[in-house]
């Protein structure tokens, strides 16, 4: 396997100096819900007009942060990997590790806060509250900013139809932890994560959110996640 080349100062500085646009940076995060967007749909999360919009588009693309699909006329973007979106959950920590902004939380804040998707994976208080849960009943151990899936948990996973192809099957790691910015905590995200996420949508435990990558627990997912996780509201609540 080829080694991958050691980041420069100056990669560094370029990758950040495109993140670090605001509009760039409202683009990907709009990207962070998993779900491919049009560029019209991504001016509007811009904030910037639309011939902006194609500029940052085309530099985001150029330097591998977005990928991009033709279906037909249309032209739809992504994350071009879950590093990105990795990249995008720990610059939102650092970010809200600074100094308050003096602006009084909303609606959107609070539902961000309680349910959304990262990317591929569930974060917010129903997110670390899974990993949790996992932690706890040993089906999940977590450390040092990794995870590793036990046999029980595997056991587990597998009554739910959640299985994971061997090591070495699938490039991507079967489990890791991502530091959700709004708890401070780890979520889990990589191969488990994402079938999680897939999981409560298949069940209708979870419903998608217009325009936001917020997500809503469902009638039906707060008696699934309870009687399967064992989450209870106790603890989906504000700390």
């Amino acid at each position: 396997m080829t080694a991958r080349p050691i980041a420069s100062a100056n990669a560094i500085a370029t990758i950040a100096a495109l993140i670090g646009d605001p509009a760039r940076a409202n683009i990907l995060s709009a990207l962070m819900g998993g779900q491919a967007l049009t560029a019209g749909e991504l001016c509007w999360h811009a904030g910037v007009g639309a011939p902006t919009t194609s500029g940052h588009l085309a530099k985001l693309t150029e330097a591998g942060l977005l990928a991009v699909e033709r279906q037909g006329r249309h032209r739809y973007y992504r994350l071009a990997s879950p590093v990105i979106a990795q990249a995008m959950e720990s610059l939102m920590a650092v970010a809200t590790a600074g100094p308050p902004r003096h602006r009084p939380p909303g609606p959107k804040d609070e539902a961000l806060r309680a349910a959304r998707t990262c990317y591929d994976h569930l974060a917010g208080r129903l997110g670390t509250a899974l990993a949790d849960r996992l932690s706890d009943l040993r089906l999940v151990i977590i450390g040092d900013g990794g995870a590793l899936v036990t046999d029980d948990g595997r056991d587990f996973l597998a009554g739910l139809g959640l299985t994971f192809p061997e090591a070495g099957g699938n490039h991507r790691p079967l489990c890791r932890t991502c530091l959700d910015w709004s708890e401070r905590r780890p979520h889990l995200a990589g191969q488990l994560g994402a079938a999680l996420l897939t999981c409560s949508l298949e069940r209708s435990w979870i419903a998608r959110m217009p325009g936001s990558r917020a997500v809503t627990i469902t009638d039906a997912g707060s008696k699934g996640f309870a009687m399967v996780f064992g989450i209870t509201p106790e603890h989906l609540a504000p700390k």
